[in-house]
């Protein structure tokens, strides 16, 4: 009989990519393992019975709530494994310890760069803020990388420290990194190489690439500095300063802080569009009839699913050479890596593929066979289930 997981996940305010990864790990284990959840959501702190923020502060570390949910679920489905995506902050930090007393192994599946980054991502005062890896968050205090509060940001550094500090990571007997540049962090870091998997993440590819092109540039992502839209902007202002009147167009979706700035620069240029938050059919129309995507990162991309959305539609992807995007963008083969900032760089490779609609086309096929080849649902739960056996015997 296979182990039984119980899977552990704190939801946060907005939900995004992480969530969506997560439904859709849990759909592919059910079919293979006896699966529970417990789950915490970060908006029971905002309702307005919430707890007062001195007692959320403290709840971050110890939330004997949490851990009374966790044990009645734990109790009535004798889980042999948790599979803890994230706890923060409503789960606590001492789900941790709880698995040490109960006597479960943990498999850490970690998404960003938590918990060696207090806002996950290792970016703090537009800039990466690495120390976290070794222990140091000064960085990210001192920019309030969390809530964009230096207090909030302070107190989560200690909680992160506290949880090393009384080793409350023994707990952790695996750890799933989304790409092997996640993987040479966790080791950096101090985790042991031999309980780190790479296990990029699978996807479901349609029946059939787009067949569209209607030559206009695409960027699908949060709307924040990190994401290197300043980069495109400049990238845009060279396009258009070599080709004129026949520049491609470059169209912008998402949310997030840097939305204004973004509108003024739709209003000084007649090349850049922006199409709001999209998704559903809207966000799939768009796909289908760029040229290629764009990811032009400045922060480390711990995988980068927008290349799977590129290559699931034929598309070739214009990357920054930043963290696992370097492993799924596959360099004069699938698309171009160019250096991060360097928006001339990025500009010579949109004018190249502008000029030749056959080159986008290879590169986008190129892209669907990577695609079929590295993200099966099936390669992907080979790898997860070693990294199961490898835990339960830790």
């Amino acid at each position: 009989m296979p182990p039984s997981i119980l899977q552990i996940f704190n939801a946060y305010l907005e939900k995004g990519g992480e969530e969506a990864i997560v439904d859709r790990i849990t759909e592919v284990l059910r079919r293979q393992f006896p699966v529970e959840d417990c789950g915490f959501s970060s908006h029971d702190w905002q309702a307005p019975e919430a707890p007062p923020g001195w007692q959320q502060a403290a709840w971050t570390l110890w939330n004997p709530a949490s851990l009374r949910k966790l044990r009645e679920t734990q109790a009535s489905c004798r889980a042999n494994v948790w599979l803890v995506h994230n706890v923060f902050p409503v789960g606590s930090a001492a789900i941790f310890r709880e698995a040490i007393v109960q006597r479960i192994p943990v498999l850490y599946y970690i998404h960003n760069f938590r918990p060696f980054s207090v806002n996950g991502s290792l970016w703090a005062g537009d800039a990466m803020a690495p120390g976290g890896l070794r222990r140091n968050y000064w960085r990210e205090i001192r920019h309030g990388a969390w809530q964009n509060s230096r207090v909030k940001t302070a107190w989560f550094a200690f909680v992160l420290h506290a949880m090393r500090a009384m080793g409350w990571f023994r707990a952790i007997k695996g750890w799933v990194a989304i790409s092997e540049f996640m993987r040479q962090c966790f080791i950096e870091a101090g985790v042991p190489a031999e309980d780190i998997f790479t296990i990029p993440h699978f996807w479901n590819a349609r029946p059939e690439p787009s067949l569209r092109d209607d030559g206009y540039f695409l960027f699908l992502g949060r709307l924040i500095t990190a994401k290197g839209l300043r980069v495109l902007f400049e990238a845009w202002s060279h396009v258009e300063e070599a080709l004129g009147e026949s520049a491609p167009r470059l169209v912008i979706g998402g949310m997030g802080p840097l939305e204004a700035e973004v509108r003024k620069a739709c209003a000084a240029s007649r090349l850049i569009k922006f199409a709001g938050h999209v998704g559903g059919q809207e966000k799939s129309d768009l796909i289908a009839g760029c040229a290629a995507m764009l990811a032009p990162s400045l922060w480390w991309e711990p995988l980068g699913l927008v290349t799977y959305e590129a290559y699931d539609y034929g598309k070739p992807m214009l990357a920054a050479r930043s963290g696992g995007l370097t492993e799924t963008v596959i360099d004069g083969s699938t698309g171009l890596l160019h250096t991060p900032g360097a928006a001339r760089e990025l500009a010579d490779q949109v004018i190249r593929l502008h000029r030749d609609p056959g080159l986008r086309r290879e590169m986008g096929a190129r892209g669907r066979t990577w695609l079929l080849e590295h993200a099966s649902e099936a390669l992907w739960l080979e790898r997860f289930q070693k990294a199961v056996s490898h835990v339960l015997a830790s």
